[in-house]
């Protein structure tokens, strides 16, 4: 434990202290039943923390967050991301656990080798998000998704963030925050008229912080691997 605990930088350190206390103590004060919710809230803070430093094991415990908020998206008629990260979203992490292990930086198993993003990338990106986006939209409007627009939405930012995953891109995260902030719109409508979803906005809320500090440690990453080529 200590040795893992060494691992992170004093930054990433505090950054995972408050985040668990936050999503903690808002689990407490707006639900406190759930315990679900709270189990999934700090594995995707931990998947999160793991990922900034670009170690196949957020990828890993990606894969079994998926699951859990699927299932609790499906208790709340969100069936736009019960279907995205049960269908989408844990599968890539599996593709991007594999990419990543696949392509360490000079053999460090904890680092992937963060790869350019090239203009072919974001062409291919636009293209699939476009299709991925028009056939959901129909599956989610099929299935009487709730808030249908935001959810469709979310399958936008969240196809868009597990397709430059895959590709080991530096601006990943930034679409994992775009899709942080489409959830908190969603989440917070949910909290109109259930109070216990407060504890999962915040989730969210906490989710946004962190992709950003996933966004400025890649980018590190990315210029101090280059330089040492």
């Amino acid at each position: 434990m200590k040795t893992i605990w060494n691992y992170f930088s004093l930054t990433e350190k505090i950054l995972w202290s408050l985040s668990v206390l936050v999503i903690t103590v808002a689990f407490f004060i707006f639900d406190g039943k759930g315990y679900l919710y709270l189990i999934t809230s700090l594995i995707g803070v931990t998947f999160l923390i793991f990922c900034a430093k670009g170690n196949p094991i957020g990828q890993a415990l990606t894969v079994i967050f998926s699951m859990l908020y699927s299932f609790i998206s499906f208790f709340y008629a969100y069936y736009g991301e019960m279907i995205t990260y049960l269908g989408m979203t844990a599968p890539a992490s599996v593709m991007s656990l594999v990419s990543w292990m696949r392509h360490p930086f000079k053999g460090k198993k904890s680092e992937v080798c963060i790869r350019k993003t090239t203009e072919s990338d974001i062409i291919q990106m636009v293209i699939f998000s476009a299709v991925v986006t028009f056939i959901f939209y129909f599956i989610l409007k099929f299935f009487n998704t709730a808030n249908l627009i935001v959810s469709t939405f979310s399958i936008t930012t969240s196809f868009m963030a597990v397709f430059l995953s895959f590709k080991r891109s530096a601006y990943y995260p930034l679409a994992y925050a775009a899709n942080d902030l489409v959830l908190i719109v969603m989440w917070s409508l949910a909290a109109l008229s259930d109070t216990s979803c407060i504890s999962v906005l915040v989730c969210f809320i906490v989710f946004f912080v962190n992709d950003l500090y996933c966004f400025i440690n890649w980018k590190r990453m990315h210029k101090r691997q280059a330089e040492s080529i």
